[in-house]
């Protein structure tokens, strides 16, 4: 059939579906594109059986490394049909504007440089895990651990399409068998990646067990087929708070979730930041890197910043300067990393907008003309709205102590970006007992080395395996039917 509509072409282990294709609305309205009707291809989504994996054995590390790194030649989007299409289609439904998803495209190959994975699983994993059984002696046996491919479910969010290229990479490194269910925000690059798969190696194992597709999540039809035990091991669910609840009905015994649900990020500023002209500055441009960058839509963006500067009136000057100065470095940065927002939020802007009233209370530093924000608190009091802020929109507030700071750290804090550094130890030990994540130095939230360890407080590429144990007694070790009543020791 001639498509007037982009489509989501479902790749199902090597082979490419282009048909029954019917429409789905993109979020946000802004497309609407084909794919190949779900309950059609639902029976070839999961595969037959764990007995199939054994071919991912056959391959060695090096074997997997090379592949990829082919794979990553040929990702390059100025000579890939496939991924080319996608970037244009993504300019419609990605939530981040055109030179920062030009971005994204254009450094998808350095993903899959063979040093750069060698080293990220070496650090995650432990290559020799992945490649025989570790061995030692413990408690008079030997025992060997090795790392194991698990049929796992991805449900991948579309806030980047560096997330499906990563979730390709971590199923092919760990000889997993892949599922991915592309978001509605990004229906077409993980596909793009999948085709260009399929053309350079149809047959190979990687290829062959990576399955894509696209449907609407809550298609309870679909998902209560697929989401069983006897066809998955693992979920691992990136997204808000409603689809990874979603998720959890369908958790079983037999089926594992791996959460990455939403989180937020905040920056604290200590005293020093602020004594003179030349700190603020170089405040200023290193908050402006850590809010701005992706147009804030990262869980690592920061929102709230929490400055110790006091409350007194000339602190809330100093904090204005600081708020102006970070709101004009916004604007010095390269529009690779973050452009005026593609739509400002109208509730957002609203919620803005209304503070311009309360000038005792709150300075707003921009967002006339929807390019983002800087809202300067003159209490210790955040914004009514601050679970909504987004789209380069940013609340300085000022406090008199750190353990102020740390009383709104939670849980659901993932990074943390400190200045100066000489508060890096105390808040990076005390804020992880309070449940952040992630700490880093203010100014690269986004300039570190990936998403190649621990996140969200837990370690995704190590949870995707299976931890398999052989054991074997060591040499003189009695079994219970030699040995003397005295001897015998059942332990945990």
């Amino acid at each position: 059939m001639m498509a007037t509509r982009p489509i989501s072409y479902a790749v199902l282990r090597g082979q490419v579906i282009e048909s029954d294709l019917i429409e789905f609305g993109g979020r946000g309205g802004d497309i609407s594109f084909l794919a190949p009707d779900p309950q059609k291809i639902a029976s070839r989504i999961p595969l037959a059986s764990p007995r199939l994996m054994e071919d991912l054995y056959d391959l060695s590390f090096e074997d997997i490394l090379d592949y990829l790194a082919e794979l990553g030649a040929r990702l390059d989007v100025n000579g890939n049909d496939y991924l080319r299409e996608a970037r244009e289609h993504s300019y419609a439904t990605a939530p981040t504007t055109k030179p920062i998803m030009d971005h994204f495209f254009h450094d998808m190959p350095f993903m899959f440089d063979k040093e750069r994975i060698r080293g990220m699983v070496d650090f995650n994993i432990g290559v020799d895990y992945l490649e025989r059984w570790v061995e030692q002696e413990i408690n008079g046996s030997k025992v060997g651990i090795r790392a194991y491919g698990a049929r796992t479910l991805h449900i991948v969010a579309g806030n980047g399409p560096v997330l499906g290229a990563l979730t390709v990479l971590r199923g092919a490194v760990t000889r997993g068998d892949t599922i991915i269910k592309v978001p509605s925000n990004d229906p077409f690059t993980t596909g793009a990646i999948a085709r260009t798969m399929v053309d350079m190696a149809p047959d190979h194992p990687i290829t062959k067990h990576l399955a894509v597709a696209y449907w609407r999540g809550g298609d309870e039809a679909l998902e209560s087929q697929i989401y069983q035990p006897h066809n998955i091991e693992k979920i691992c669910a990136w997204g808000g708070f409603a689809s990874v609840k979603h998720v959890t009905k369908y958790i079983q015994p037999g089926i594992e979730l791996i959460s990455l649900d939403p989180k937020r990020s905040a920056s604290i500023i200590g005293p020093e930041a602020l004594e003179d002209d030349e700190a603020i500055e170089e405040t200023a441009r290193r908050l402006a890197c850590d809010f701005s960058v992706g147009n804030q839509t990262a869980c690592a963006s920061a929102r709230m910043v929490y400055v110790m500067c006091g409350t007194e009136d000339e602190d809330i000057e100093k904090l204005k300067t600081l708020g102006q100065k970070a709101y004009d470095a916004m604007f010095d940065l390269p529009e690779v990393l973050t452009t005026k927002p593609k739509r400002y939020d109208p509730d957002l802007k609203s919620s803005v907008d209304s503070l311009r009233f309360s000038e005792d209370f709150y300075t707003v530093i921009g967002g006339e003309a929807g390019e983002g924000a800087v809202i300067v608190s003159h209490t210790s009091d955040r914004v009514d709205f601050w679970e909504y802020l987004g789209d380069r929109t940013v609340n300085l507030i000022p406090v008199d102590t750190l353990e102020e700071v740390l009383d709104v750290v939670d849980a659901y804090t993932q990074t943390v970006g400190i200045w100066p550094e000489s508060l890096r130890e105390v808040v990076r030990h005390k804020g992880a007992l309070h449940g952040g994540q992630r700490f880093v130095q203010l100014g690269y939230v986004f300039n570190g080395p990936g998403l190649v360890g621990p996140q969200d407080g837990i370690e995704p590429m190590r949870r995707i395996v299976k931890w398999i144990i052989s054991e074997e007694p060591s040499e003189g070790r009695k079994g219970f039917w030699e040995a003397d009543k005295a001897d015998i020791k059942v332990v945990a």
